[in-house]
């Protein structure tokens, strides 16, 4: 993104005017917006207007699909039409069918999960214990609870497990708001656990007869992997890959304990400006090979390493390389924040080893996929199963895994790691 006169950069390619920090402040105009969103379903107003985006506007947005903004309006005008909302499915005998939405209800009881107003830890106790018996959100629930994990034997666990909700006094985080009305456009109510070693969609047919609104019958229900929307391109360029909430922010800030944070593939600058407005310092770091549309940080990015400031904008380089400079030293005294890291052509996660055959530090926060569909870090293995299989030895315990807001037919988490030695003698 361009230079202004100012020595700021032009935060939104097609808008000249818009300022992130100007934007998060008014909550008024945020408020009004969602408003109407949510009222009219009208993404390319909500985002135009949220963004200053002109009326005329042809700008084409690259993810796993190429499209405009009008075009995805288009698209959801049609709604769950030609399986565009076929999130879930039942799978009996080998044969796979999709099922009928989730109610409104549950969509409204997934979403509270990730709400600062809530307690995270009681919103998935109450979304599993109201959930019907053999239901998608049931389903979601059980594959949510089974992942999700604190370590208990961690000297912060009783704040980690119980971080309280708040109504009032919190920065303005977009993203989830959008999030928030995407969850009932997609009529979307979490994720269901993936198949065992499903590669690729199977023959569908139609349900016959068709089971009762949000019901996985009595076969297995399950989401197929690689299903998607045109929406996520939308949302990939102008807020990022994945969605951060007041819980895995107040988490990083907890076991950061006053140390910089290093966000490294820091992208479009999202989680930095999040970390940021929860009082922590980060410094963000990114090779620049990906194109956003809007950029959160207004710095100008630079090539130096910046160590004396973790306020300002994006230092340009590889992110292995940087932490292995003379002046970063391995990062031993920063926390490691790696969010949704690349997969590689190979599949075999380079970008992710790179960075932790660098790394000297202690502690390791990573966001990402907590399933096999091969979006983030490694083909065919999550995160958790990698630093088990391959650093055990090493000393790093997995200390948190909680679950963040996924978008249509995702699965996200944020995992921390840290080494034994640096919390078991605290």
């Amino acid at each position: 993104m361009g230079s202004n006169h100012e020595g700021t950069i032009r935060c939104c390619v097609g808008s000249p005017v818009f300022r992130p920090s100007h934007s998060l402040k008014d909550r008024g105009r945020h408020d009004a917006v969602m408003l109407a969103l949510r009222t009219n379903n009208d993404l390319e107003t909500a985002i135009k207007t949220w963004f200053s985006i002109p009326e005329e506007d042809d700008y084409v947005y690259y993810a796993n699909t190429s499209v405009k903004l009008s075009q995805v309006q288009q698209i959801l005008g049609q709604g769950g039409a030609k399986g565009l909302h076929s999130w879930y499915w039942s799978e009996e005998n080998g044969e796979r069918r999709p099922l009928p939405s989730p109610p409104v209800a549950d969509i409204d009881s997934y979403i509270s999960i990730f709400l600062p107003t809530t307690a995270t830890a009681s919103a998935l106790k109450s979304f599993a214990f109201n959930a019907k018996r053999s239901s998608i959100r049931s389903a979601v629930a059980n594959h949510i609870i089974s992942k999700r994990f604190i370590d208990n034997s961690h000297p912060l666990y009783a704040q980690l497990a119980a971080i309280p909700k708040t109504k009032a006094g919190l920065p303005c985080n977009p993203y989830l708001d959008f999030w928030a009305w995407s969850c009932h456009a997609l009529e979307w109510c979490g994720p269901p656990p993936l198949p065992q070693g499903l590669d690729k969609p199977s023959t569908t047919t139609a349900p016959s007869p068709p089971p009762e609104a949000g019901s996985a019958s009595t076969s297995k229900m399950i989401m197929p992997p690689h299903r998607s929307h045109p929406l996520l391109a939308i949302f990939m360029h102008h807020f990022g890959c994945a969605i951060p909430t007041h819980e895995a922010l107040t988490t990083l800030k907890l076991l950061a304990a006053g140390r910089t944070i290093a966000d490294v593939g820091s992208g479009n600058g999202y989680w930095t400006m999040m970390l940021r407005s929860y009082g922590l310092s980060v410094i963000p770091v990114d090779s620049a090979q990906s194109e956003w549309r809007v950029n959160w940080l207004e710095d100008p990015p630079s090539s130096s390493s910046h160590m004396d400031d973790s306020s300002g904008g994006t230092v340009l380089a590889d992110g292995a390389t940087w932490l292995s400079s003379q002046k970063t030293k391995g990062g031993k005294d920063l926390v490691l924040l790696i969010v949704y890291p690349i997969v590689g052509a190979d599949g075999g996660g380079a970008f992710t080893r790179s960075l932790l055959a660098a790394y000297a530090g202690d502690t390791i926060a990573v966001v990402g996929t907590q399933n096999h569909n091969g979006y983030t870090g490694f083909k065919g293995m999550a995160m958790d199963e990698y630093m088990e299989r391959e650093h055990k030895n090493d000393g790093w315990k997995r200390v948190v895994q909680i679950p963040l807001p996924s978008f249509a037919g995702k699965d996200e988490a944020l995992f921390v790691f840290q080494r034994r030695e640096s919390w078991c003698a605290s």
